[in-house]
């Protein structure tokens, strides 16, 4: 409870607001692509915050990089799902429920 996620590329924090291609779960802090492009090539770097503990801790960075034989992976359709059969909420809060749709 309280961290938050934030990724930097090359050295810049992601600006995802209004980006439609990237999104970072702030359940898991997992950064994730839809269509890569040539200018996502670079390096990313993942920093987590504690309000609690006025923290913030940097990951190492990951780079990524385009395949130079053009192949891509195939996936079969499917829906990753990653919260629990069970979610608890106070009347009036608020819950977030995260789903992914994959597939090639």
């Amino acid at each position: 409870p309280g961290l938050s996620y934030t990724w930097i590329f090359n050295n810049n924090t992601l600006d995802l607001q209004e980006d439609s291609r990237r999104f970072v779960s702030q359940a898991t802090g997992n950064l994730y692509l839809a269509k890569v492009e040539p200018w996502d090539v670079g390096n990313y770097t993942c920093a987590v915050s504690s309000a609690q503990a006025r923290r913030r801790v940097w990951g190492p960075p990951t780079a990524l990089t385009l395949r130079g034989d053009g192949v891509m992976g195939e996936y079969e359709p499917k829906i990753e799902v990653r919260f629990p059969e069970t979610t608890h909420a106070a009347k009036g809060s608020s819950v977030r429920l995260e789903c992914f749709a994959l597939g090639k």
